[in-house]
């Protein structure tokens, strides 16, 4: 989903499926992107290189899941956004898509709060629930290249439960200059990171070129995508959850760090490692390839709401505010719950200074999350959030019965009011 595909392009018109593929920006079949002189419509082009480039033909490169096929969804190339386009886009041919891979998001200034609308949601929610014939479509989103004073929990579309989002990280193992970090974020695949334009990812460019300077978090989305069609390749029978099990279990530590000692690598409450800037790790093709072939996909997801907590809160400045909630996850009914996977606390908060504000999450089997951190552009004093829901990945397979901790503090002199109210999204 992006500013259209170059399909006649020869590494890529082999595998190009044109009944999957649509222009929402021009209402008609041909996503091809529109001409610029300075080539400004390549973006789409180059992820889908980076998934299904063909092998053996001596042009660009090879894809990550080189037989694959790949379908353009033209929708970004325009003056204006509606919900109705992302809607259309999100939900478009389910049951012949797999994968849909999206490397954009709200703007990565440091101060934007935004995420999909109500159709655009809907069209998430029901390509999991019915997408490829009951199996749940598979929603790769790029992290976002806001920096370190930004936070992909602020952008709604890659922090959601039903996205997969996918940070990046220099070949060394060391974190992109752009790289956004949030609790939110599953796994982390490789792309540029100097910041030498003439580096980068390489793969296919517009009109049969090829290039090497594709970069960011939005070629890191692609790379994902292409690991997981490699995963459906030999179990065809995956769900959407069943990838994100995959992603968990199968992702490395390997030599990633954070080069500014920020965000270390810790271990949850069932011995799974993680880090608040790559997720789980690096993806690992041939581990999850392995482990796929023999996967059995796992049982029902349950919902159960932990509790809330609603009233007038105030967090003293340069100090913090702790409100717990104590979970039964549900036992006793038919929505028990034993093992999380996503977790969001729905928070409504007015601040003088949004971006002042931090919040922790810990679970009752003491692993903390760092659900939003300060984001120093950030000076909204009217809109806060509103019912916002602030989602980690880190408390993945513990069980959620016990006390919750929620910890905000803010780092400046201003008076700060807080409705709070949580909302733990468990499952088993």
């Amino acid at each position: 989903m992006d500013d259209g595909v170059d399909y006649m392009h020869p590494d890529l018109r082999h595998n190009f499926n044109a009944r999957a593929s649509y222009d929402f920006s021009s209402n008609d079949p041909y996503p091809y992107p529109r001409y610029t002189d300075d080539w400004f419509n390549s973006h789409g082009t180059r992820c889908a290189g980076e998934v299904s480039a063909a092998r053996d033909n001596g042009i660009c490169g090879v894809g990550v899941a080189y037989g694959s096929q790949v379908a353009g969804i033209r929708m970004l190339d325009q003056p204006y956004m509606t919900d109705l386009i992302e809607a259309n886009s999100m939900g478009h041919e389910p049951h012949l898509i797999d994968i849909y891979s999206a490397s954009w998001g709200p703007t990565d200034d440091g101060k934007t709060v935004d995420g999909p609308r109500n159709a655009t949601m809907r069209a998430i929610v029901r390509g999991v629930n019915e997408g490829r014939r009951g199996l749940g479509n598979i929603y790769v989103w790029a992290s976002g290249d806001g920096g370190e004073d930004d936070d992909c929990n602020c952008d709604g579309y890659a922090a959601s439960m039903w996205t997969i989002s996918i940070n990046s990280a220099i070949n060394d193992g060391e974190n992109a200059h752009y790289d956004e970090s949030c609790s939110s974020t599953l796994a982390s695949t490789f792309s540029n990171g100097a910041r030498d334009p003439t580096t980068g990812v390489a793969t296919t460019d517009l009109y049969g070129k090829c290039t090497r300077t594709h970069s960011g978090t939005s070629a890191a989305a692609p790379e994902a995508a292409g690991v997981f069609a490699l995963a459906l390749e030999v179990n065809s029978q995956l769900s959407w959850r069943d990838i994100q099990h995959l992603t968990v279990l199968t992702s490395k530590r390997n030599s990633l760090y954070d080069g500014k000692g920020r965000f270390h690598w810790l271990m949850n409450g069932v011995g799974l490692e993680f880090n608040h800037l790559f997720g789980y790790g690096v993806l690992d093709a041939g581990a999850m390839v392995a482990l796929a072939k023999q996967w059995k996909t796992v049982p029902a997801r349950f919902h159960c709401e932990g509790g809330t907590k609603q009233g007038l809160f105030e967090i003293p400045s340069n100090s913090s505010v702790f409100l717990e909630i104590e979970s039964p996850a549900c036992v006793g009914t038919d929505t028990e719950v034993n093992y999380l996977e996503h977790v969001q606390a729905v928070l409504t908060i007015n601040a003088t200074r949004r971006g002042a504000i931090q919040m922790f999450l810990t679970s009752p089997m003491g692993t903390r999350s760092m659900i939003l951190s300060q984001r120093p552009r950030d000076d909204d004093l009217k809109d806060g959030f509103t019912k916002w829901p602030f989602m980690t990945t880190h408390t993945w397979g513990e069980n959620p019965r016990g006390v919750w901790t929620l910890e905000a503090s803010q780092s400046i002199s201003s008076f700060t009011k807080m409705i709070y109210k949580e909302l733990a999204i468990l499952k088993k």
